[in-house]
């Protein structure tokens, strides 16, 4: 069965969203090609709601979030709406395009085309980034006379380093698929037509994966990842700890000793 949008109790402007519930997989598409998937206020803080409302049912395992069409996953956010947003607001941005790096699951963003300022924000929140040789990465704000305000700053130089990040942001340079590899920013590169295939593998082989493991690695690592050392050592033994008394655990470990697949059920 296919949910939509409504069956969460939700209403998107300019995105479509559908739930595969029997394999767990939802998908997010920012749909509105003639701007190039632009990003205004609002779905940024529809993008977190339904983050928020996969989260309270649990189902979705993984969330693919693309754009409409080939020129662009979004060529960056509603530029002229800034201007009439209360300070205050725009200091919160990054609150919203961080949801999918709170959300428990697994996120993918499969990225065609142009990937620039709220979009490469969006981007850095997900766990993978499957980018096509055409795609290209940039943060252009700086040109426009203001920062990347939604993570960009942060994230980036947390991924490539604060030389790359510099040359990237404050010169606002394009980032071309294959060098963004290079990188780090991205996780893999594929041939435009190449695109859906890689991103059904990478999600077919998260899926196959257990459940709560996944999960708690993912808090950990992201948690983990700018914390002092004996800080993370600690979550790192807490999550541990804590899925010793799963029975996914114990079927991991006797899956292994007995030689054979093991069957992870999520508990």
């Amino acid at each position: 069965m296919t949910l939509k949008a409504e069956d969460f109790g939700l209403e998107l402007e300019n995105m479509r969203f559908s739930f595969e519930e029997e394999r767990g997989v939802a998908r997010l598409v920012l749909d509105d090609p003639k701007k190039m998937n632009r990003v205004t206020m609002g779905m940024r803080d529809q993008i977190s709601d339904l983050f928020r409302a996969l989260e309270r049912d649990g189902r979705a395992r993984v969330v693919v979030i693309r754009g409409e069409g080939e020129r662009a996953f979004t060529a960056g956010g509603d530029i002229a709406g800034f201007l009439k947003e209360h300070p205050g607001r725009l200091s919160l941005l990054h609150e919203n395009v961080a949801a999918p790096e709170r959300f428990p699951g697994m996120v993918i963003a499969a990225i065609d085309g142009y990937c620039f300022g709220v979009g490469l924000e969006l981007s850095l929140a997900c766990d993978f980034r499957v980018a096509t040789e055409r795609a290209v990465f940039g943060l252009p704000e700086v040109g426009l006379g203001m920062i990347p305000g939604s993570g960009g700053t942060q994230r980036v130089s947390r991924l490539v380093g604060m030389t790359r990040a510099k040359d990237m942001i404050l010169r606002g340079r394009r980032v071309p698929a294959r060098e963004a590899l290079e990188w780090g920013l991205v996780t893999s590169v594929v041939e435009p037509e190449r695109l859906d295939e890689a991103v059904e593998e990478l999600a077919d082989e998260l899926l196959s994966r257990p459940r709560l493991a996944l999960e708690h690695a993912k808090r950990v690592l992201n948690l983990g990842y700018d914390a002092p050392l004996e800080a993370a050592l600690q979550m790192e033994g807490y999550a541990y700890g804590m899925l010793h008394s799963t029975e996914d655990f114990a079927e991991g470990v006797e899956a292994f000793v007995e030689k054979r697949k093991p069957e992870f059920r999520g508990r």
